[in-house]
């Protein structure tokens, strides 16, 4: 193997415009972590005996609903490679490695009678070898995978997934939780209900506009409360764990600032997106907020249901126990939208009716020029990120915040400044928040590798270390962003000038990426440049 040297041209980093330090440092005790998803990394999908979930079933059953055809039958093989994972954590030198469990892993056909002792060792061996470098699991209870046997039964959208949820939550609390001491019960509820029953995206895929997703979200949150209910009457004195939820959006920007219907829609959604699940919860009087009840309720009667609306409505019991069900308040958020009314002439038009139809906002990102990214719907707005937090600690009365997942996507390398470039922007955002007053304690990167992006397949990249899914092995590298994020966990500060270049681990692992992803990407902020002749040749040639 030869070594490659690089021409000194390419060590020289540009950060023209970049923001000074001003040495501004997180809190000390500022949780750094990094995360992943149970069905995105783990392949496995059969492995021991472990039951079919709702998206094996999708990815099975309707590979054309993907966009490269694929399944994360074997992924990043995480099943088999985790303890090359925990080495990864280890090496960016957070304190947190936030991940999920597999309903079917564990309990194959979603009920009590059939526990996997293969799934229980797997997460407990997980858990072990964190702890062995003082790495604190924090561990999502559901992120997606139901177990296909319950989906058939009417998944979330049937009362009966409280007390199967409830069982399921018991067991892994009973066999961790003298190991895990933060728990978050559920993530990103929206995308489970509205882009599992109300459109034709996530599994299970149901494209049933404007009722199913209400109910799933109904159960859900009854569900969420149970578990919280019994963590604290059973497990958390003892255990001294924290337990929370995480909720998702993307900050929508008012189109025009000065449009007092703009400023309407963009609160609109936010009482939708975050409202819907956050208001129960985290508010001071519980339940739904006014504008979703009133608007389901009187559009539900236009459009001929009655007087019933298609959002269920909780007893003044239930409202009771759910409110202030979360220690801390987990969001993920990536991007952000302009908004403004739909309108009485649904110029937006979505079926009806439909989530968004009762939501009344027109998303979209025309006409902006924010950075780019691998989604089409992931553009680069650091700000909106700061004025979502801010929203977050008025309307609940500053909770503490947990920035669960952020992070960008590309289309593969190892070179990724402008994930670099995202990070920083974002981190600095997040510090802008804080200094403010916001009560943030934590940020988990999304996501510790390149894994199975849902419907997106394979053709995203989000991950801090590349993983080759034509090895056997499943081979993981570092990008450059795993080099600084590395960094601004050690320092506890954003240091806008650090932009190292590829090392000879990474120049070697580049040489055998698909040509699509051999792309050379520059150090510098604005310039190409940066890669000589030479270097390309030597690439080429080791190839």
């Amino acid at each position: 193997m030869f070594k490659i040297i690089l021409p000194a041209v390419v060590l020289i980093a540009s950060c023209v415009g970049s923001p000074v330090s001003n040495n501004r440092r997180f809190p000390n005790d500022f949780l750094w972590g990094v995360g992943s998803s149970s069905y995105q990394i783990e392949g496995g999908w059969n492995a021991d005996d472990k039951g079919e979930s709702i998206w094996d079933f999708l990815t099975h059953t309707h590979p054309e609903k993907i966009e490269d055809g694929s399944n994360a039958d074997i992924t990043a093989d995480s099943y088999h490679q985790w303890r090359r994972d925990v080495q990864m954590v280890k090496e960016l030198h957070v304190g947190t490695y936030r991940f999920s469990l597999s309903w079917p892993r564990i309990m194959p056909g979603g009920y009590m009678n059939h526990v996997s002792t293969a799934g229980i060792k797997y997460y407990s061996n997980l858990i072990d070898e964190l702890l062995r470098y003082n790495i604190t699991p924090m561990v999502t209870i559901y992120h997606w995978e139901l177990p296909q046997r319950l989906q058939e039964l009417g998944g979330w959208t049937n009362p009966e997934i409280i007390p199967l949820f409830k069982d399921y939550a018991r067991l892994v609390m009973e066999m961790y939780g003298d190991r895990v001491k933060i728990w978050t019960t559920i993530n990103e509820p929206w995308h489970v209900c509205e882009h599992g029953y109300g459109v034709d995206f996530m599994a299970p895929s149901y494209n049933y506009p404007g009722i199913p997703a209400y109910l799933c979200g109904h159960n859900l949150l009854k569900a969420h409360a149970e578990v919280v209910h019994m963590y604290r009457d059973l497990f958390q004195q003892r255990q001294k764990g924290r337990i929370g939820i995480t909720l998702d959006t993307s900050w929508p920007e008012p189109r025009n600032l000065d449009s007092a219907e703009d400023r309407e829609a963009s609160e609109r959604a936010l009482q939708f997106y975050v409202g819907w699940f956050g208001h129960p919860i985290f508010s001071k009087h519980g339940n739904y907020p006014k504008v979703m009840i009133e608007r389901i309720r009187n559009l539900s009667k236009e459009q001929g249901f009655g007087v019933r609306s298609r959002l269920p409505e909780f007893t003044q019991e239930e409202i009771r126990r759910i409110r202030g069900t979360a220690d801390f308040f987990g969001i993920n958020s990536y991007t952000s939208n302009l908004v403004t009314s739909n309108g009485h002439n649904n110029t937006g038009k979505f079926p009806v009716p439909s989530f968004n139809h009762d939501m009344g906002v027109v998303e979209s990102q025309e006409g902006v020029d924010w950075p780019g990214s691998g989604s089409v719907w992931l553009k680069s707005y650091p700000k909106g990120m700061y004025n979502l937090l801010k929203w977050i600690h008025r309307e609940y009365n500053a909770p503490e915040i947990i920035v669960t997942e952020n992070g960008v996507s590309d289309r593969g390398g190892l070179d990724d400044y402008a994930r670099v470039d995202y990070y920083n922007s974002y981190l600095d955002a997040i510090l802008n928040a804080i200094e403010d007053g916001v009560n943030i304690s934590g940020y988990i990167a999304w996501s510790l590798m390149d894994s199975y992006e849902w419907k997106a397949g394979f053709t995203e990249k989000f991950g801090l270390y590349h993983v080759d899914f034509t090895s056997p092995e499943r081979t993981r590298t570092p990008k450059i962003s795993a080099r600084v994020f590395a960094q601004i966990c050690k320092s506890n500060e954003i240091d806008w000038s650090f932009r190292p270049t590829l090392d000879d681990q990474q120049l070697v692992a580049l040489a055998q990426l698909p040509s699509e992803e051999m792309v050379p990407r520059s150090s510098g902020a604005t310039s190409l440049a940066g890669w000589s002749l030479l270097s390309i040749v030597l690439l080429t040639f080791i190839r």
